[in-house]
């Protein structure tokens, strides 16, 4: 399996959309992007971390991270129901499943590298321009109630073609 090593770029609240903060990550290179949505809560784990991350040495996470015996990395593997399946798994093959935003503040605390699979990055991501004002979210990493909120939002814009590809995806994601 081919992987790409992730880094964090930034981390933007979504306007209109109180409490959500939409978080980019790039490969190595820069080329390309890859988006990942947070709460509220989240966000705020995140922005502690990144401007005073000195008052955060003696916090809980921090604590245990320091206490960690060996090495670990993350792995995105997967996308279900709107959410990326991620791992964090040490040398000896352990593992334990956790959210992609726990993971990309995990990396911020530590030096835990995070790396997708080659094929999930290439169908995910699009291309990194640095200079863009806006970032896209693909519909298939929007959980159900963001779905419909999209869906709506599309229809009193009265953008119809965006609002049929919203309800078919939530339509995929009807149990059977």
């Amino acid at each position: 399996m081919r992987r790409v090593r992730l880094r964090f770029e930034n981390m933007q609240q979504v306007a209109g959309a109180a409490g959500i903060a939409v978080i980019l990550l790039t490969d190595m290179e820069r080329r390309n992007a890859l988006t990942v949505v947070c709460d509220e809560a989240m966000m705020q784990q995140i922005l502690m971390r990144l401007k005073t991350p000195q008052q955060c040495s003696t916090m809980l996470p921090e604590t245990l991270l320091s206490l960690l015996p060996s090495h670990y990395e993350i792995m995105v593997f997967g996308l279900f129901q709107g959410q990326y399946q991620v791992v964090l798994m040490n040398e000896k093959g352990e593992s334990a499943r956790l959210r992609m935003s726990d993971a990309v503040l995990l990396t911020l605390m530590s030096d835990i590298p995070m790396f997708i699979e080659e094929t999930l990055m290439k169908r995910q991501s699009t291309p990194y321009d640095e200079k863009a004002t806006g970032i896209a979210i693909p519909i298939n990493t929007m959980d159900v109630p963001r779905l419909k909120m999209a869906m709506q939002h599309a229809i009193d814009d009265e953008n119809y073609e965006l609002a049929s590809q919203l309800r078919d995806e939530l339509n995929r994601r009807k149990p059977q």
